[in-house]
């Protein structure tokens, strides 16, 4: 298997190549989660894998609750079904938990702290809804619980993991928090090892061709528990040899992949660009990786033919949104011309004029 038939693959499993989801919460469930720190980025992450999707339609389905936006798998925020909330923050939180412990420590949050916290946030919120993040703040301080933006963070991130919390819905822009047994309808009931199965299972299935040490870092679990979860889930799965490394993918049985796209407009967060602690065959001279080192400062890559070709970013304007292109060489004019049309596309998502600078 070459570097350009795993791009293709990938494109294919994580949707990219022909958009199959109707749905924000059929996209979600195909991938399991789906990295959310930036949510303007996320939302535009699943709608490219959404036929005829705007902002607007999957707002509306995180404002009813059909997907969810709560710390699992690493300490960061991800996009999850409600239904999956239960087991999967029982299966990844004590991981999460462990990466934060310092920082916890350094910031003087410690069980005492957090059983407060946690109750004083469970009586705000038990019959209001859902309450802001300065709500909560609020809340803090009147039981002599001083934030700052890091505590205040870290205070909710615990209610998370505890599974007290998990998003609610939007007031303007800002974003909001319920009790879990209030916002949550149906929860999934799975032991440990379904937990991991079920997890390898959506991970593979929407990232594949994947190696064990990708879906252990994107995942959270110890090397172990990942080995555990691709062994309960072998026989459906195909194994590629490739450089002498092990990747693994969902069975094709005869299913024709689609041609990948010529341009996308990624989020340097989205799973295509994100999930894999291996990127060698999307990025060159590991570019992706000094992009993520830099952080929010360079948030979006172009990518041709699967590849990182470049970068782009925006800028939101009174009327308009300016997109700024920086490829990393002069693009031919069928590539200039699909980037193009990816940036009506965002344009029409986000129900925006966009100029391209």
């Amino acid at each position: 298997m070459t570097p350009e038939e795993i791009r293709r693959l990938r494109l294919s499993h994580s949707g990219l190549s022909h958009s199959p989801f109707t749905t924000g919460a059929e996209a979600v469930a195909h991938s399991g989660a789906v990295q959310a720190q930036d949510f303007s980025a996320a939302i535009w992450s699943l709608g490219l894998r959404i036929r005829d999707a705007t902002a607007s339609t999957i707002e509306d389905a995180y404002n009813d609750g059909k997907i969810l936006r709560v710390h699992v798998l690493r300490p960061t925020w991800h996009f999850i079904l409600p239904e999956d909330l239960r087991w999967m923050t029982a299966l990844t939180a004590p991981g999460v938990k462990s990466m934060v412990a310092a920082s916890n420590r350094k910031l003087g949050l410690d069980p005492n702290l957090f059983s407060k916290s946690n109750a004083a946030i469970e009586k705000a919120l038990e019959g209001q809804g859902s309450l802001t993040r300065q709500d909560l703040k609020g809340t803090l301080a009147d039981i002599g619980i001083m934030t700052d933006v890091q505590r205040l963070a870290h205070i909710i991130m615990q209610a998370e993991l505890e599974g007290l919390i998990c998003s609610g819905p939007m007031q303007g822009r800002q974003h909001t928090y319920a009790l879990a047994d209030e916002r949550i309808r149906k929860s999934r009931a799975l032991t440990r090892d379904q937990s991991l199965a079920e997890l390898a299972r959506r991970y593979f299935r929407s990232h594949g061709p994947a190696q064990l040490g990708d879906f252990s870092w994107w995942s959270g679990l110890s090397r172990r528990d990942a080995e555990t979860g691709l062994d309960s889930i072998r026989e459906d799965l195909e194994r590629t040899l490739i450089d002498g490394k092990p990747y693994w993918s969902p069975s094709e049985d005869g299913e024709v992949i689609p041609d990948p796209p010529v341009a996308l407009l990624l989020s340097m967060y989205d799973e295509y660009a994100i999930a894999y602690t291996d990127r060698s065959a999307i990025s060159d001279a590991r570019e992706i990786e000094r992009m993520i080192v830099k952080g929010n400062a360079m948030t979006a890559v172009i990518v041709l033919y699967g590849k990182v070709a470049g970068t782009w970013e925006k800028r939101v304007k009174k009327d308009s949104i300016e997109i700024l292109l920086n490829p990393f060489r002069e693009l031919t004019d069928e590539e200039q011309g699909e980037v193009e049309r990816e940036v009506e596309r965002y344009g029409r998502f986000f129900g925006r004029r966009v100029e391209l600078v």
